[in-house]
């Protein structure tokens, strides 16, 4: 099997018509959806949260079998994960895309473990601390895209789990969780 760093890669990724849009309605369909999941699967592990449509996306091409994706393709892919709300355009021109490997009830639903496996009910926290403080390290939250951690937090504070208050900057807005 082969691999990408460390990312075991499906066996189709090295089958070259699933580089090419499949004509027949039926193979299109589950090519779009192995290449969905492989795209959310790679994410997922490699902790990326942004794919530009043009840019060098490492799934998007096999020098082993020298094939690459389309510009269509990778359009019919990654709208596909935004039909599908695993994914977001992040521009008006389609150009990037925002990964959503977990959905935003998902990420909200692991803030609040981390905040109850960490004790840090009735605490404050900086919306960086929580992307890359030291006790994020080691969960799916550190390293996290930022827009992805606000609109988790705002569900939560629209939930009554916690309040949000502006810093000086950016940097040092606040969190305080409710217990």
């Amino acid at each position: 099997m082969q691999k990408l760093g460390d990312f075991k890669l499906p066996h189709f990724f090295n089958y070259p018509p699933y580089f090419t849009l499949q004509p027949v309605k039926d193979t299109r369909q589950k090519q779009v959806q192995l290449w969905k999941e492989l795209i959310l699967d790679y994410c997922r592990t490699q902790k990326i949260f942004v794919i530009g449509l043009e840019d060098d996306f490492p799934l998007f091409s096999n020098s082993a079998i020298e094939r690459s994706l389309s510009h269509e393709a990778r359009d019919i892919f990654l709208s596909g994960l935004v039909s599908d709300g695993r994914a977001e355009w992040m521009d008006k021109g389609h150009k990037k895309c925002l990964i959503l490997w977990l959905r935003i009830q998902d990420w909200a639903d692991c803030i609040l473990r981390f905040v109850k496996d960490n004790g840090l009910e009735d605490s404050v926290m900086t919306v960086e601390e929580i992307r890359s403080g030291i006790e994020s390290r080691g969960t799916e939250l550190h390293g996290m895209h930022r827009t992805v951690l606000m609109r988790a937090l705002r569900m939560l504070e629209q939930k009554g789990k916690l309040a949000m208050f502006k810093g000086s900057s950016a940097d040092d807005e606040g969190v305080k969780f409710s217990a």
